[in-house]
C-alpha cells in the first residue's frame, strides 16, 4: 500500500543481486574495513554499473549494504550488439575503469563483479540463442580482464529477476531489518511489501507467500538475515506500459 518514488527504485537497483548472488572472499573483521562489490545491470535499453559497499560485520549472516555511485554505460542495451558482440564488452570499459578509480587499488581482487542481463536478452535468448551466446561471451571477456573478482555473466529468468527487485524494495523499505534506540539491528517486525513492476509488455506481481502453502515450483526461496522467504510472481501479460499506451491511443482515437 505504499509507493515508493521512481527515483528511490532506481537508486535502489539491484540491491537484490548484491545480498543473493555475489559472494564475496572471506577479510580479516577489522573495526571500519569496508568491503566493494559491483553489479551491471544490462536492461534493454541501456547497462548501468552500481557500486555497492558494506562492512565485514553481518546481520544474521547477511550483510548490511549501501549502494555509493553508479556510473552509466554509454550507448544502447547489450542486446542491440547482437551483430557485433566485440562492441558490447568494449562498451563496458570506460565505467569498468572508473570504479577502479571509486575503490581503493588493495581492494580490487576482492571485490566481486556480477553481469545481470534481463529482457531483452531473455528474448533475444530464445530467438537467436547462438547470438545471445556470442554477447554473453564477448561480456564475459572484457569482465574477466578487468582486476576485480569476476562472479559471472548471465541472463536472469523472470522470476529470479523479480525477486531481485522484491528484496530490493522491502530492503529500502526497511522491513528486513531497523535499527533500536542503540542503534544496533533487529529484525524490524513488519510484514513484507508486494512489488507490481510494470514493463514494457507485461507485468509483474511479486509477492511472499504464507508459512502453510505449498511454494509453487516456478517459485524462488530466499535466505535473508536469518529468516527464509518464500516469493512467488504472478505474470500479467499485455499489461505493460506499452500495451496500456495503445489502448489509451485507441480510446482517444475513438
Amino acid at each position: 500500500r505504499e509507493l515508493l518514488p521512481p527515483w528511490l527504485v532506481i537508486v535502489a537497483g539491484l540491491t537484490g543481486i548484491v545480498l543473493l548472488c555475489v559472494s564475496t572472499k572471506d577479510v580479516p573483521n577489522v573495526v571500519g574495513f569496508l568491503q566493494y562489490g559491483i553489479v551491471l545491470d544490462a536492461g534493454p535499453s541501456r547497462t548501468i554499473l552500481f557500486l555497492y559497499q558494506w562492512t565485514t560485520t553481518k546481520t544474521n549472516k547477511t550483510g548490511v549494504i549501501r549502494g555509493c555511485s553508479s556510473c552509466p554505460v554509454q550507448g544502447p542495451g547489450v542486446s542491440s550488439y547482437s551483430d557485433s558482440p566485440q562492441k558490447a564488452g568494449k562498451s563496458l570499459e570506460p565505467c569498468l575503469n572508473w570504479a577502479q578509480n571509486e575503490i581503493p587499488a588493495e581492494q580490487h581482487s576482492q571485490t566481486p563483479l556480477y553481469l545481470g542481463a534481463t529482457a531483452s536478452m531473455r528474448q533475444l535468448n530464445l530467438t537467436h540463442p547462438i547470438l545471445s551466446d556470442g554477447l554473453l561471451a564477448a561480456l564475459t571477456g572484457t569482465l574477466k580482464s578487468s582486476p576485480f573478482s569476476f562472479q559471472g555473466a548471465q541472463i536472469l529468468s523472470s522470476p529470479k529477476e523479480e525477486a531481485f527487485n522484491w528484496v530490493a524494495v522491502n530492503y529500502v523499505l526497511e522491513n528486513f531489518f531497523k535499527y533500536d534506540w542503540q542503534g544496533q539491528l533487529v529484525p524490524s517486525g513488519k510484514g513484507m511489501a508486494g512489488v507490481l513492476s510494470l514493463g514494457g509488455s507485461s507485468a509483474q506481481l511479486t509477492s511472499e507467500l504464507e508459512e502453510e502453502k505449498e511454494a509453487p515450483k516456478e517459485g524462488v526461496r530466499l535466505q535473508l538475515y536469518g529468516q527464509t522467504h518464500r516469493v512467488h510472481t504472478h505474470q500479467c501479460p499485455c499489461h505493460g506500459t506499452e500495451q496500456l499506451r495503445s489502448r489509451l491511443l485507441s480510446v482517444l482515437i475513438q
